[in-house]
């Protein structure tokens, strides 16, 4: 009966303590300035196990089609390419100004991917089409099918190769 008290208590601390947290005002919630190194790891490893879990059993398609590779261009200049950035471009008003800031797509996925191809082409599908909450993605899933979702990863997957000059024919929009 004591230990329940105690747990009791403890519960009622911590909802308080979190409760004054939330209501005081002391976080900050502003873009513009980091989290704590703390905060950034948790977040940070709670949204990549997230993500590995949830895309685990997507079965990947054949990504090689250029026909996946011309729509997949198409979608990625329009919906894409100011946040996550394209070939000879390093930064973007929007890529800038997002925090956490958004990985640049058009360098090599080692450096903010890890995992086989299949791996990364289906949590590449998983993000493209659930978003991620409080990170400025969209869930492109609510208004693209599935098809069109797998050609944007079939390009991502080309990106790093291309050219600004392949790039610009790639995305040309008729």
């Amino acid at each position: 009966m004591k230990a329940l008290k105690i747990l009791l208590i403890l519960l009622l601390l911590g909802g308080a303590s979190a409760a004054t947290v939330m209501y005081s005002g002391i976080v900050n919630v502003a873009a513009d300035e980091p989290h704590s190194d703390i905060v950034y790891w948790l977040l940070e490893e709670t949204r990549e196990a997230s993500i590995k879990k949830s895309a685990q059993h997507i079965k990947v398609p054949d990504l090689e089609s250029p026909e996946l590779l011309l729509m997949g261009g198409a979608d990625y200049e329009y919906m894409c390419s100011s946040c996550h950035l394209k070939p000879g471009l390093e930064e973007s008003d929007m890529s800038i100004g997002l925090y956490p800031q958004p990985p640049n797509l058009s360098i090599s996925h080692e450096t903010h991917q890890h995992g086989t191809d299949e791996e990364l082409a289906r949590q590449n599908f998983w993000v493209i089409k659930h978003g991620i909450k409080a990170s400025g993605m969209p869930a492109w899933g609510k208004t693209h099918s599935d098809e069109r979702i797998w050609a944007m990863v079939a390009f991502i997957k080309r990106l790093p190769t291309l050219t600004p000059e392949q790039y610009q024919v790639l995305t040309a929009i008729d």
